[in-house]
């Protein structure tokens, strides 16, 4: 799991608006790709220089710019000024450790996510920051890393399927964001899985490893909570938000995909839960094998105490024992020793108790 902080001491000192990348390092060159459509026409490419794709922005129709990696200073700083943002917001945007939010900037939205995915190898969710804005035909998204988590909008835009090229930049960023919401449940089924398994090992086998799988998923579960409880405030103040840059017909969708964070954020309380019921098992499993143990060895010293007896009792060697001079007085102790233990054993079966 990553950490739930990260490192902020680079910016100690500076004054507001100063851009300084908090996070892991990336790459310095960023990967920008830039899609222009309306109903009748798209383009896609890979510009190399700042000035070719910014102008694609002027264009009639939906510009989407999309940068892969936010630690390189002067690619900000060059979409800051061309687009007018904020200096607040361009630190927002440098800075991957922010919660998700929505901030309205009269002219654009500023709308930070948490793109999440589930690493198989040490069973553990990790999460990379999102940042979109909103303008009134153009969109542009910030990534952490390359990824494809759009790729599926992409394929929208580029076959011209369903109402994404007919509709404006509002329902472009939702469609962003319902992917990136869409994508939370594909990691909470993984998580179900690895629970269920977990469960049946705790019934079955109980141990420190058990604990330590379960202490991980608890984690994780925090973790994801610290990241969806302020999502579910983002979408539900982008559906009551009265900006000109989201139309009513978007806030239906944007209604439906802020449904679409309760559920998760059920699931996530459900799963929680039920950590905290396996916990109860583990400890349960662990006490009854215990009592188990317990229940075996005061079997064992109850049937020894009657043969102690007698061992202890013909061990006194008083001189006038009249046993001690029989011919078979050290068979027959030995046959009552065993008959004894017998009687014991067969007794306890009849009772139940082992």
């Amino acid at each position: 799991m990553q950490g739930l902080l990260k490192k902020r001491s680079a910016k100690t000192g500076l004054p507001p608006g100063s851009l300084v990348h908090i996070g892991e390092e990336k790459p310095a060159n960023p990967k920008i790709t830039v899609l222009y459509y309306n109903e009748e026409e798209y383009r896609e490419s890979e510009p190399g220089g700042m000035e070719q794709y910014l102008s694609l922005q002027d264009s009639p129709g939906v510009t989407w710019i999309n940068i892969d990696g936010i630690s390189h200073v002067e690619t900000i700083e060059k979409i800051g000024a061309r687009f007018n943002l904020h200096p607040l917001l361009l630190e927002d945007i440098m800075n991957s450790d922010q919660r998700p939010k929505m901030e309205d900037y009269d002219d654009h939205l500023f709308v930070v996510l948490k793109k999440i995915y589930f690493d198989e190898n040490d069973i553990a969710v990790h999460a990379e920051q999102i940042s979109i804005i909103l303008g009134s035909d153009f969109v542009i998204t910030f990534n952490e890393n390359n990824g494809d988590i759009f790729d599926p909008v992409r394929l929208l835009l580029k076959n011209g399927k369903g109402r994404i090229r007919k509709l404006g930049a509002d329902y472009l960023a939702y469609s962003l964001i319902d992917v990136v919401v869409d994508n939370y449940f594909a990691v909470l089924e993984r998580f179900g899985e690895k629970m269920e398994v977990l469960e049946a090992r705790l019934i079955a086998n109980p141990g420190t490893g058990a604990l330590k799988a379960m202490q991980a998923l608890k984690g994780n579960m925090i973790f994801l909570r610290k990241i969806v409880w302020p999502l579910r405030e983002v979408l539900g103040g982008m559906e009551r938000d009265q900006s000109p840059l989201i139309h009513n017909y978007t806030h239906v969708y944007l209604r439906d995909v802020y449904d679409h964070s309760i559920h998760i954020m059920d699931t996530i309380e459900t799963f929680r839960d039920m950590l905290s019921s396996m916990l109860d098992i583990y400890l349960s499993s662990i006490s009854n094998r215990m009592n188990e143990v317990m229940k075996v060895l005061t079997i064992i010293a109850t049937i020894f105490i009657p043969l102690t007896f007698i061992v202890g009792l013909y061990g006194m060697n008083f001189e006038y024992m009249p046993e001690l001079k029989f011919r078979w007085g050290y068979p027959a102790v030995l046959l009552i020793m065993v008959a004894v233990s017998i009687f014991m054993i067969l007794y306890f079966k009849r009772k139940k108790w082992f």
